[in-house]
C-alpha cells in the first residue's frame, strides 16, 4: 500500500553540492533518489513507477530541466508525477514558463532550506492523498481487488502496448455457478462472504506482476493474461477453478455439486490493433456461456 511506503524523491541538479544539500534535508523521511544530469534522470523516472516527487534544476549541460518537464509530462504513463522546479533562474518569465510545463511549484535559489522542505512535504501529503482516492476508485469495496473500471483502462493500455510486438494477449472471464440460488437460500450477508473468499483464492493464483484480477460485476470476475496464449490461459483458469473448489464452500442448492464451483471462459488472440480487445472480450464472455451450457465448473476456450 501506498501509506506504508517511504515517499520517494528523485533530485536532479548537475551540481553534486546542492544535490547533495538537499538529498540531506530530506532523506531520514524519504527515500533519495540523485541524478546528475537530464538524461539520467529520465532513464529513472522511465525504469521506476515510485517516483512520488520530482525536485528539478533548470539549467543542466545534456537536457536542461524544461525539456526533462516537458518529456515526462508527454509521457501517459509519469505526467502525474509532481515535479518542482529548484533554480538559479529566479526570472518571472522562466517561473512562468515552468508552469507552464506542468510543473507544481518553482522555487528560485537562493532557497532557505526550511521553507524548501515545508514546501516540499505539502506537495507530498496532497499526492498522498491523491493516489488514496485513486486507489479508491479503481478497487472494488467487498473484494478489495480491481473494480471494472481498472480492468477497462488496464484492458486499453495492455491492447496498445500489445500490439507494437503481436504479442498473444488471453482474457478469461468467470462466473459462480448457482449463485443466484445461493444468495436465496443463504442469505447476501453470506453471498458477501462467499464473494471474498472465491476474490482472495483467485488471487493466490493470479500472481504475475503483470496480470490483472477483477471484479467485472455481481458474482463474475475477469483476468487480463498478457504475452499468454490460449494454452497457457487455459491452465490458469483450471487452476482458477480447483482453487475455488478445495474451499468447499457448502453450497446446497447449486445445480453442479454441493459446494460453491465456478465456470470460465477462454479467448486468445494476437493484437494487431487497439480495436481487437473488445472483440477478445466478446469471444471470452461467449467462451463462458459455452461453459454453461456444458454444464458448469468447467472452462471452455474460442
Amino acid at each position: 500500500m501506498y501509506l506504508e511506503k517511504k515517499p520517494v524523491i528523485l533530485i536532479v541538479d548537475d551540481e553534486a553540492a546542492n544535490a547533495t544539500l538537499l538529498a540531506n534535508a530530506f532523506e531520514q523521511e524519504n527515500l533519495v533518489l540523485i541524478a546528475h544530469s537530464g538524461t539520467k534522470a529520465l532513464s529513472i523516472v522511465n525504469e521506476r513507477d515510485d517516483i512520488d516527487i520530482i525536485i528539478l534544476d533548470i539549467m543542466m549541460p545534456d537536457i536542461d530541466g524544461f525539456e526533462v518537464c516537458k518529456r515526462i509530462k508527454n509521457n501517459p504513463h509519469r505526467s502525474d508525477i509532481p515535479i518542482v522546479f529548484v533554480s538559479a533562474l529566479s526570472e518571472t518569465v522562466d517561473e512562468e514558463k515552468g508552469l507552464n510545463l506542468g510543473a507544481l511549484d518553482y522555487i528560485a535559489k537562493p532557497f532557505y532550506l526550511p521553507v524548501v522542505r515545508s514546501r516540499i512535504k505539502n506537495h507530498l501529503a496532497l499526492k498522498r492523498k491523491n493516489d488514496l482516492l485513486a486507489e479508491m476508485s479503481q478497487i472494488d469495496g467487498l473484494t478489495h481487488i480491481a473494480n471494472r473500471r481498472l480492468f477497462d483502462e488496464t484492458l486499453a493500455r495492455e491492447a496498445l502496448r500489445l500490439m507494437r510486438g503481436n504479442a498473444q494477449l488471453s482474457l478469461v472471464m468467470l462466473d459462480i455457478d448457482s449463485f443466484k440460488s445461493y444468495n436465496d437460500y443463504y442469505g447476501h450477508g453470506l453471498g458477501d462472504i462467499c464473494l471474498q473468499k472465491v476474490a482472495s483464492v483467485f488471487g493466490s493464483v493470479i500472481k504475475r506482476p503483470s496480470d490483472l484480477l477483477a471484479r467485472y460485476g455481481g458474482e463474475e470476475f475477469a483476468v487480463i493474461l498478457p504475452e499468454t496464449d490460449k494454452l497457457g490461459a487455459q491452465v490458469v483458469a483450471g487452476k482458477l477453478l480447483e482453487s475455488v473448489a478445495a474451499l468447499q464452500i457448502k453450497h446446497e442448492h447449486s445445480v453442479v455439486a454441493k459446494h460453491v464451483t465456478v465456470s470460465a471462459g477462454v479467448a486468445s488472440g494476437s493484437i494487431k490493433s487497439y480495436d481487437d480487445a473488445l472483440p477478445l472480450l466478446q469471444r471470452a464472455d461467449e467462451a463462458l456461456y459455452l461453459a454453461k451450457k456444458q454444464g458448469k465448473n468447467c472452462v471452455a476456450a474460442v
